[in-house]
């Protein structure tokens, strides 16, 4: 069989099932679940992969809600991975349309995984929940799922992976910033605001000093290097003294070394905050994602793939960087995360704008065009092996065909 005709067969097999696809996708939007208790999604999800032939396991790297899913030929040749993500946001529900990504990558899965009988290799796809944070998920579960995918050796034979994230343009994979989270936890003594303030230690007091010792922290901070968090507990009652109050921060920076450096300067905020208002303090420390390490070839693949699509890539830098636990499969394998355009330009994430466009007939376009791109793309890595290997070369810092000596 030809290429041509395995590439029809890939788009026959995304068509043929397009309507099941965009059904399962509206019913995942439908049930937003938020990190590590993504149980119906897992459901729904895995019970498609079955459908289609792969051998699924749940209850992956630690995590009830991930899944490992396999379908493999007879034939020697690479392996390719499409990563799933199908978590929600807290209140705001799929904001950042991961009911489309995870159908696609799965779309793309089944679609590529139909053609092993003549290209070889195999096809796996890795559920991986929490992407959105989830970072303390049900039972206590730490964070940085796709980390412990790699750390649980699920990308050990795996030559390439991929997914594509909704967005309001279409654009390659490009920088993301690493992300450490710090949980600050300030005790004082409750006391009555009104009659014996002086008789508490307020900690609210507390973490308010550590908030604006962050802000005036900013100005001294290179360029890139983000601080940003929230308060999670105030107190109970404006006329008792907290004696209990509490935040959770990120520190985001182009390296992860930069986050490492960081770190005890804001921990000495909070310290200092501690000292001067009479409160104690704990930190908690958590490894969020790490940046992003693109691989230019494999990029220039997804051009052809989503020109031939006949969608409109926007090259130009991307305007502000947010983080992806992709970033942590982008230093074990080379790795795509590619973004698609699912409403108006201006489309921002993780708003009701976004939500709502998650669930549009436009989301759901993205959806199957989304799948071809992907399942186009690992066609070619699993047929070319020349370009597989100069995708290798670069991942792995060495000189590929298509570079001068």
């Amino acid at each position: 069989m030809s290429t041509s005709e395995l590439r029809d067969r890939l788009d026959h097999s995304i068509q043929q099932h397009r309507d099941d696809y965009i059904a399962i996708s509206k019913d995942i939007h439908a049930h937003p679940e938020t990190g590590n208790n993504e149980y119906y999604a897992n459901e729904v999800l895995t019970a498609l992969l079955r459908k289609h032939g792969f051998t699924v396991t749940s209850n992956v790297a630690g995590h009830e809600t991930a899944f490992y899913a396999v379908k493999e030929s007879a034939k020697p040749g690479p392996t390719i991975a499409f990563l799933a993500e199908y978590d929600a946001l807290i209140d705001i529900g799929h904001a950042c349309g991961h009911n489309i990504i995870g159908v696609t990558s799965i779309a793309a899965a089944v679609a590529l995984s139909e053609t092993l009988d003549q290209t070889g290799g195999k096809v796996v796809v890795l559920g991986t929940p929490a992407e959105e944070g989830g970072l303390r998920g049900k039972g206590g579960i730490n964070g940085n799922v796709k980390a412990r995918f790699v750390e649980h050796g699920f990308l050990d034979d795996v030559d390439a992976a991929l997914m594509v994230h909704p967005s309001g343009k279409t654009r390659l994979t490009g920088p993301t910033l690493a992300n450490n989270h710090l949980y600050f936890h300030f005790y004082g003594k409750p006391s009555h605001a009104g009659s014996s303030p002086h008789k508490g230690v307020n900690a609210l007091d507390a973490l308010v000093l550590l908030y604006n010792g962050i802000s005036v922290l900013r100005q001294q901070l290179p360029d890139g290097v983000r601080v940003h968090g929230i308060i999670t507990n105030g107190g109970q009652a404006p006329n008792v003294i907290p004696e209990y109050a509490s935040g959770h921060f990120y520190i985001r920076a182009a390296t992860r070394e930069q986050v490492i450096e960081l770190e005890p300067r804001i921990r000495a905020i909070a310290e200092g905050a501690a000292l001067a208002t009479g409160t104690t303090v704990k930190i908690e420390h958590q490894v969020g994602p790490r940046d992003f390490r693109i691989n230019h070839a494999l990029n220039a693949v997804l051009l052809d793939e989503f020109t031939v699509a006949g969608e409109n890539v926007d090259l130009k830098e991307k305007e502000g960087l947010g983080s992806t636990d992709a970033g942590d499969i982008s230093h074990a394998v080379p790795t795509a995360h590619p973004y698609i355009k699912i409403g108006p330009d201006e489309l921002i994430g993780h708003t009701v704008a976004f939500r709502e466009a998650a669930n549009s007939a436009k989301g759901y376009d993205a959806l199957i065009t989304g799948a071809q791109v992907l399942a186009r793309t690992g066609l070619r890595l699993l047929t070319d092996a020349a370009l597989l290997q100069d995708i290798k070369d670069e991942f792995a810092g060495r000189k590929t065909s298509g570079q001068a000596a």
